[in-house]
């Protein structure tokens, strides 16, 4: 598999989301990164088809539909 490099600029902010969610989750930010790109390539896919995608409350139970801009 071919590999590209990408440059990302990204606000102080974001990159503390990033360093935070790769430490809490183990991952390089890199993997972190691939990671979130098959996650919302799969949604995309799952809208595109016509379906929805919702979080559900672990308690009660409430249901909320996922909206991807």
């Amino acid at each position: 598999m071919e590999k590209k490099t990408m440059t990302l600029n990204l606000s102080a902010q974001e990159m503390e989301v990033v360093d935070r969610l790769a430490e809490d989750k183990g991952l390089s930010k890199t993997a972190l990164l691939r990671q979130a790109l098959r996650l919302y390539q799969s949604i995309c896919l799952r809208l595109e088809n016509g379906e929805k995608v919702f979080v559900e409350h672990p308690t009660t139970k409430e249901k909320a539909e996922l909206m991807v801009l």
